[in-house]
């Protein structure tokens, strides 16, 4: 009898497993495309068209921080936060591989305190600060999601965190077959950040949200600590015609989405989508997955969004598996870039993706939070 075939594999998954995914927007037809797709590689993930560096006006400035036009934007983005007009969405998810298997959000950053610590305490400073609950959203994977809710749930003041699921997938061998752990089971992946509209409207979160007067949320990744709630940038943001603000700093050497023009519109980039052809160094400034975005336009958002094909090595083998990057929201979004300080006390780019580079961050992250702990 030959072996079963993806669609007979699929069909015969567990139901607990089967029912989980579908909560989660898998689509097994979906997944049957993508199977079909294998053969033409990583290169199918470029884009076709016309790439070129960022324009001048692409990338803009908040003013100086201390002069009377960031004081009145400040005030604005203060205003704004009293209002209740917006809310903090971290990205917590992924696969948990990264800080030896531990889930990092509950990885100690700060003299006792984790990363997801960090955040509640931004959340309860900034709270203090407009004199109302500034929510806090927290997007978790399969991998993240029951011992983030766990910590979320023992803490003394709850109201107004919220967690919630990205998507998931099954992993694929190269060959277009589930691709299966030593014991037998499919292999189960995120299927990236991008999935945050998806996952915000299976929560209700972004619907209840907008019901309330909310206007804008501020996301940003868990591990990046310098990127947190700013009035200031929040009064510019809220002062631009374009829906999407994308922080940007001076490029160091940094491989990832890069702020370029293609075919005329203002996107991110991730630099393996780029054309053979295009120079990712004549781009100066480096993309920090850090975005303000009016709420509404991103309820509305109605896009095709493009799933990466990703090699990845898992037990060493090589599977495959299929993502999504939030910064594609560019694609769909009328979009302004942002620079913003890289170092200093006032950095907006402190990531930490692994135990030795946090080593090295703790005292710009504690001097970052010296005033959110205050």
């Amino acid at each position: 009898m030959a072996e079963p075939g993806l669609a007979e594999e699929l069909a015969s998954l567990d139901p607990a497993l089967a029912g989980h995914l579908r909560a989660v927007g898998f689509d097994p037809q979906r997944l049957l495309r993508w199977a079909e797709q294998i053969d033409g590689g990583t290169e199918r993930n470029r884009v076709t068209g016309t790439v070129e560096p960022p324009a001048s006006a692409d990338v803009a400035k908040a003013p100086e921080a201390g002069s009377e036009a960031a004081e009145a934007l400040a005030g604005d983005g203060l205003r704004a936060l009293a209002a209740g007009e917006l809310a903090l969405v971290v990205l917590a998810g992924g696969m948990a591989t990264r800080m030896g298997g531990v889930v990092k959000a509950l990885v100690e950053a700060l003299d006792g305190r984790t990363f997801l610590d960090l955040r509640l305490a931004e959340r309860a400073h900034w709270s203090r600060v407009a004199g109302r609950s500034l929510p806090l959203w927290v997007m978790t994977s399969a991998a993240t999601d029951a011992a983030i809710r766990e910590a979320v749930a023992a803490q003394p003041r709850g109201e107004g965190v919220a967690v919630f699921e990205q998507d998931a997938s099954l992993r694929l061998t190269p060959e277009g077959r589930l691709f299966r752990e030593a014991n037998g089971a499919p292999s189960v992946h995120a299927t990236g950040h991008g999935d945050l509209p998806d996952a915000l409207a299976r929560s209700g979160l972004l619907e209840r949200f907008l019901a309330g007067g909310g206007r804008y949320l501020w996301i940003a990744n868990l591990d990046n600590l310098g990127a947190g709630v700013e009035p200031l940038l929040l009064g510019w943001h809220a002062a631009q015609s374009e829906p999407l603000t994308v922080e940007v700093v001076a490029k160091e050497g940094d491989a990832g989405g890069i702020p370029v023009r293609w075919n005329g519109r203002p996107v991110v980039l991730e630099e393996f989508r780029l054309p053979d052809d295009f120079d990712a160094s004549s781009v100066p400034v480096f993309n920090t997955n850090t975005f303000l975005v009016d709420a509404a336009a991103l309820q509305a958002l109605d896009m095709p969004w493009t799933y990466f094909t990703v090699r990845k090595e898992v037990d060493g083998r090589t599977a495959i598996q299929f993502e999504r990057l939030v910064g594609e929201l560019t694609s769909g979004l009328d979009t302004r870039f942002l620079m913003v300080p890289r170092s200093g006390p006032d950095s907006r780019f402190l990531p930490v993706k692994e135990p030795g580079e946090l080593e090295l961050r703790r005292p710009e992250i504690a001097a970052r939070m010296a005033a959110i702990l205050d």
